[in-house]
Protein backbone atom coordinates (compact mmCIF):
# COMPACT_ATOMS: atom_id res chain seq x y z
CA UNK A 1 0.00 0.00 0.00
CA UNK A 2 1.19 3.34 -0.60
CA UNK A 3 -0.44 6.24 1.07
CA UNK A 4 -1.08 9.92 -0.53
CA UNK A 5 2.38 12.10 0.00
CA UNK A 6 2.59 15.62 1.59
CA UNK A 7 5.44 18.28 1.85
CA UNK A 8 7.54 18.39 4.76
CA UNK A 9 6.73 22.14 5.15
CA UNK A 10 9.56 24.20 3.15
CA UNK A 11 11.94 21.52 3.47
CA UNK A 12 11.32 19.97 -0.36
CA UNK A 13 11.18 16.74 1.42
CA UNK A 14 8.20 14.59 0.67
CA UNK A 15 6.27 12.15 2.73
CA UNK A 16 3.43 9.98 3.60
CA UNK A 17 0.77 11.87 4.39
CA UNK A 18 0.27 10.13 7.93
CA UNK A 19 3.49 9.41 10.03
CA UNK A 20 4.27 7.81 12.89
CA UNK A 21 5.12 8.46 16.26
CA UNK A 22 7.58 6.18 18.36
CA UNK A 23 6.77 7.03 21.67
CA UNK A 24 4.63 4.43 22.30
CA UNK A 25 7.68 1.77 21.16
CA UNK A 26 9.80 3.26 24.56
CA UNK A 27 7.82 4.40 27.30
CA UNK A 28 6.30 2.17 30.43
CA UNK A 29 3.88 -0.61 28.31
CA UNK A 30 5.98 -0.36 25.79
CA UNK A 31 6.30 -3.73 23.84
CA UNK A 32 9.69 -6.07 23.25
CA UNK A 33 12.28 -4.91 20.65
CA UNK A 34 11.17 -7.63 18.11
CA UNK A 35 7.65 -6.18 18.38
CA UNK A 36 8.45 -2.85 18.14
CA UNK A 37 10.49 -3.51 14.66
CA UNK A 38 7.72 -5.41 13.84
CA UNK A 39 5.33 -1.99 13.94
CA UNK A 40 7.81 -0.22 12.26
CA UNK A 41 7.68 -2.43 9.40
CA UNK A 42 4.15 -2.29 9.15
CA UNK A 43 3.94 1.41 8.84
CA UNK A 44 6.77 0.91 6.43
CA UNK A 45 4.54 -1.30 4.69
CA UNK A 46 1.73 1.34 4.48
CA UNK A 47 3.68 3.98 3.37
CA UNK A 48 4.79 5.83 5.86
CA UNK A 49 7.58 7.45 5.89
CA UNK A 50 7.75 9.98 8.75
CA UNK A 51 8.64 8.73 11.88
CA UNK A 52 8.85 10.83 15.11
CA UNK A 53 10.78 10.49 18.19
CA UNK A 54 12.89 12.02 20.79
CA UNK A 55 15.83 11.55 22.71
CA UNK A 56 13.53 11.52 25.73
CA UNK A 57 11.25 8.73 24.82
CA UNK A 58 12.60 6.01 27.07
CA UNK A 59 12.27 4.67 30.50
CA UNK A 60 14.32 7.22 32.49
CA UNK A 61 17.43 8.91 32.02
CA UNK A 62 19.15 5.88 32.32
CA UNK A 63 18.29 4.93 28.54
CA UNK A 64 18.28 7.96 27.02
CA UNK A 65 17.62 8.20 22.68
CA UNK A 66 15.90 4.29 23.61
CA UNK A 67 13.51 5.33 20.48
CA UNK A 68 15.74 6.82 18.47
CA UNK A 69 17.74 3.05 18.45
CA UNK A 70 15.15 1.42 18.44
CA UNK A 71 14.19 3.57 14.82
CA UNK A 72 17.38 3.70 13.88
CA UNK A 73 18.02 -0.32 14.00
CA UNK A 74 14.64 -0.78 12.24
CA UNK A 75 15.02 1.52 9.93
CA UNK A 76 18.40 1.00 8.36
CA UNK A 77 19.19 0.81 5.06
CA UNK A 78 16.01 3.17 4.09
CA UNK A 79 16.69 6.13 2.45
CA UNK A 80 13.28 7.26 1.46
CA UNK A 81 12.61 7.62 5.26
CA UNK A 82 12.78 10.75 7.93
CA UNK A 83 13.48 10.29 11.44
CA UNK A 84 12.63 13.55 13.15
CA UNK A 85 13.85 13.58 16.54
CA UNK A 86 13.52 16.13 19.15
CA UNK A 87 15.89 17.84 22.42
CA UNK A 88 14.68 19.79 25.16
CA UNK A 89 13.13 17.38 27.78
CA UNK A 90 14.97 14.97 30.17
CA UNK A 91 13.61 12.38 32.22
CA UNK A 92 15.37 11.77 35.75
CA UNK A 93 13.45 9.24 37.09
CA UNK A 94 10.99 8.49 34.87
CA UNK A 95 9.93 12.51 35.55
CA UNK A 96 9.18 15.04 32.53
CA UNK A 97 11.05 18.01 32.77
CA UNK A 98 12.47 20.26 30.47
CA UNK A 99 16.31 22.10 30.11
CA UNK A 100 16.42 24.10 27.38
CA UNK A 101 19.61 24.80 28.62
CA UNK A 102 22.38 25.90 24.77
CA UNK A 103 24.62 23.26 26.82
CA UNK A 104 22.43 20.71 27.45
CA UNK A 105 20.98 20.95 23.85
CA UNK A 106 23.96 20.74 22.26
CA UNK A 107 24.63 17.70 24.30
CA UNK A 108 21.24 16.36 23.24
CA UNK A 109 22.01 16.66 19.94
CA UNK A 110 25.30 15.43 19.70
CA UNK A 111 23.69 12.05 21.80
CA UNK A 112 21.03 11.87 19.13
CA UNK A 113 23.66 11.77 16.16
CA UNK A 114 25.37 8.58 17.79
CA UNK A 115 21.86 7.22 18.71
CA UNK A 116 20.53 7.88 15.24
CA UNK A 117 23.90 7.42 13.43
CA UNK A 118 23.86 9.86 11.24
CA UNK A 119 26.34 12.94 9.94
CA UNK A 120 23.36 15.46 10.31
CA UNK A 121 19.49 15.36 11.64
CA UNK A 122 16.82 15.73 8.79
CA UNK A 123 14.63 17.51 11.35
CA UNK A 124 15.34 18.71 14.62
CA UNK A 125 12.92 19.69 16.92
CA UNK A 126 13.24 21.87 19.98
CA UNK A 127 11.09 19.99 22.04
CA UNK A 128 10.02 22.49 24.42
CA UNK A 129 9.99 25.72 25.93
CA UNK A 130 11.80 25.78 29.09
CA UNK A 131 10.67 28.97 31.63
CA UNK A 132 13.89 28.80 32.87
CA UNK A 133 15.49 30.04 30.17
CA UNK A 134 15.05 32.37 27.43
CA UNK A 135 13.11 31.06 24.75
CA UNK A 136 15.30 32.73 21.97
CA UNK A 137 18.51 31.42 23.58
CA UNK A 138 17.01 27.72 23.04
CA UNK A 139 16.17 28.27 19.33
CA UNK A 140 19.63 30.14 18.95
CA UNK A 141 21.32 27.32 20.24
CA UNK A 142 19.57 25.06 17.71
CA UNK A 143 20.06 27.46 14.99
CA UNK A 144 23.92 27.25 15.38
CA UNK A 145 23.37 23.55 15.56
CA UNK A 146 21.97 23.81 11.82
CA UNK A 147 24.67 26.60 11.09
CA UNK A 148 27.15 23.73 11.77
CA UNK A 149 25.88 21.32 9.90
CA UNK A 150 24.66 18.98 12.54
CA UNK A 151 20.93 19.53 11.97
CA UNK A 152 19.34 20.46 8.58
CA UNK A 153 15.82 21.37 9.01
CA UNK A 154 14.60 23.38 12.27
CA UNK A 155 11.70 22.38 14.12
CA UNK A 156 9.80 23.46 17.50
CA UNK A 157 7.20 21.78 19.75
CA UNK A 158 4.50 22.57 22.25
CA UNK A 159 4.48 26.19 21.11
CA UNK A 160 2.13 29.59 20.87
CA UNK A 161 2.31 31.93 18.04
CA UNK A 162 4.13 34.67 19.36
CA UNK A 163 6.95 31.99 20.21
CA UNK A 164 6.82 30.67 16.75
CA UNK A 165 7.03 34.39 15.31
CA UNK A 166 9.92 34.95 17.89
CA UNK A 167 11.41 32.06 17.01
CA UNK A 168 11.44 32.58 12.93
CA UNK A 169 13.38 35.86 13.67
CA UNK A 170 16.39 33.43 14.52
CA UNK A 171 15.88 30.29 12.23
CA UNK A 172 13.54 29.38 9.14
CA UNK A 173 11.29 27.16 11.06
CA UNK A 174 10.30 24.30 9.36
CA UNK A 175 7.48 22.30 11.14
CA UNK A 176 5.59 22.73 14.39
CA UNK A 177 4.48 19.72 16.86
CA UNK A 178 2.06 20.33 18.51
CA UNK A 179 -1.10 18.82 20.68
CA UNK A 180 -4.24 18.57 18.02
CA UNK A 181 -6.95 16.34 18.32
CA UNK A 182 -11.13 16.09 17.85
CA UNK A 183 -11.23 16.79 21.52
CA UNK A 184 -8.68 19.94 21.58
CA UNK A 185 -8.55 22.28 19.44
CA UNK A 186 -6.03 24.65 21.82
CA UNK A 187 -3.61 25.32 18.87
CA UNK A 188 -5.50 25.95 16.21
CA UNK A 189 -4.45 29.44 16.30
CA UNK A 190 -0.80 28.07 15.84
CA UNK A 191 -1.97 25.76 12.56
CA UNK A 192 -3.33 28.36 10.71
CA UNK A 193 -0.29 30.39 10.99
CA UNK A 194 1.51 27.66 9.92
CA UNK A 195 -1.06 27.24 6.69
CA UNK A 196 -0.56 31.30 6.56
CA UNK A 197 3.34 30.40 6.41
CA UNK A 198 4.06 26.92 4.76
CA UNK A 199 4.87 25.30 7.72
CA UNK A 200 4.37 21.13 8.22
CA UNK A 201 2.25 20.78 11.58
CA UNK A 202 2.55 17.45 13.32
CA UNK A 203 -0.37 17.09 15.73
CA UNK A 204 0.63 14.95 17.95
CA UNK A 205 -2.22 12.50 20.27
CA UNK A 206 -3.71 12.83 17.22
CA UNK A 207 -6.15 10.09 18.98
CA UNK A 208 -6.16 11.82 22.39
CA UNK A 209 -3.32 10.37 24.02
CA UNK A 210 -2.01 7.25 24.33
CA UNK A 211 -4.16 5.98 27.48
CA UNK A 212 -7.30 7.47 25.15
CA UNK A 213 -6.75 6.38 21.59
CA UNK A 214 -9.06 3.21 22.53
CA UNK A 215 -12.11 4.95 24.01
CA UNK A 216 -12.24 7.52 21.46
CA UNK A 217 -14.79 5.83 19.71
CA UNK A 218 -17.97 6.43 22.92
CA UNK A 219 -18.35 9.45 21.84
CA UNK A 220 -21.72 9.08 19.98
CA UNK A 221 -21.47 11.35 17.00
CA UNK A 222 -17.99 9.94 16.23
CA UNK A 223 -18.82 6.12 16.86
CA UNK A 224 -21.73 7.30 14.18
CA UNK A 225 -19.97 8.51 11.95
CA UNK A 226 -17.41 5.94 11.59
CA UNK A 227 -20.14 3.39 11.49
CA UNK A 228 -21.50 5.17 8.14
CA UNK A 229 -18.29 4.93 6.49
CA UNK A 230 -18.10 1.18 7.81
CA UNK A 231 -14.28 2.58 9.37
CA UNK A 232 -12.92 2.76 13.19
CA UNK A 233 -13.15 6.06 14.88
CA UNK A 234 -9.42 6.28 15.01
CA UNK A 235 -9.38 6.65 11.21
CA UNK A 236 -12.43 9.33 10.84
CA UNK A 237 -10.37 11.33 13.81
CA UNK A 238 -7.12 10.60 11.68
CA UNK A 239 -9.50 11.72 8.12
CA UNK A 240 -10.49 14.78 10.11
CA UNK A 241 -7.24 16.04 10.55
CA UNK A 242 -6.06 15.47 7.35
CA UNK A 243 -8.88 17.15 5.66
CA UNK A 244 -8.47 20.20 8.41
CA UNK A 245 -5.12 21.72 6.68
CA UNK A 246 -2.97 20.45 3.70
CA UNK A 247 0.06 21.06 5.65
CA UNK A 248 -1.05 18.85 8.59
CA UNK A 249 0.98 15.58 8.70
CA UNK A 250 -0.83 13.32 11.51
CA UNK A 251 1.55 10.73 13.91
CA UNK A 252 -0.53 8.68 15.68
CA UNK A 253 1.60 6.43 18.24
CA UNK A 254 1.41 2.78 17.99
CA UNK A 255 3.16 0.09 19.72
CA UNK A 256 1.40 -2.76 17.79
CA UNK A 257 1.39 -3.17 14.20
CA UNK A 258 -2.39 -3.91 13.59
CA UNK A 259 -2.56 -0.56 15.23
CA UNK A 260 -0.87 1.62 12.90
CA UNK A 261 -2.08 -0.09 10.15
CA UNK A 262 -5.39 1.00 11.53
CA UNK A 263 -4.22 4.58 11.36
CA UNK A 264 -2.69 4.57 7.85
CA UNK A 265 -6.22 3.66 6.71
CA UNK A 266 -7.59 6.83 7.23
CA UNK A 267 -5.86 8.16 4.05
CA UNK A 268 -8.52 6.03 1.84
CA UNK A 269 -11.84 7.36 3.81
CA UNK A 270 -13.58 10.94 2.07
CA UNK A 271 -15.76 12.57 4.83
CA UNK A 272 -18.56 15.09 3.53
CA UNK A 273 -18.91 18.23 4.23
CA UNK A 274 -21.96 17.52 6.81
CA UNK A 275 -19.12 14.59 8.48
CA UNK A 276 -16.81 17.51 9.21
CA UNK A 277 -18.93 20.04 10.53
CA UNK A 278 -20.34 17.61 13.22
CA UNK A 279 -16.94 16.27 13.76
CA UNK A 280 -15.80 20.07 14.27
CA UNK A 281 -18.67 20.62 16.91
CA UNK A 282 -16.90 17.49 19.34
CA UNK A 283 -14.82 20.07 20.86
CA UNK A 284 -17.22 22.33 22.05
CA UNK A 285 -19.41 19.51 23.04
CA UNK A 286 -16.93 18.70 25.27
CA UNK A 287 -15.95 22.15 26.93
CA UNK A 288 -19.51 23.07 27.52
Amino acid sequence: MTIPQRKLGSTGIIVGEIGMGGMPLSVNGRPSEEDGIRAVHAALEQGITLFDTADSYCLNSTENGHNERLLAKALHNRPEVVIATKGGHIRPDGRWETDGRPEHLRQACEDSLRALGVEAITLYQFHRPDPKVPFAESVGTVAELQREGKVVHVGLSNVSVAQLEEARKIVTVSSVQNRMNLFDHSSMDVLKRCEELGIAFLPYSPLNGMGNAHGIGSNETLSRIARSHDASPQQIAIAWLLRLSPVILPIPGASKAVNIVNCAGASNLELSAKDVAELNGIAAQITA
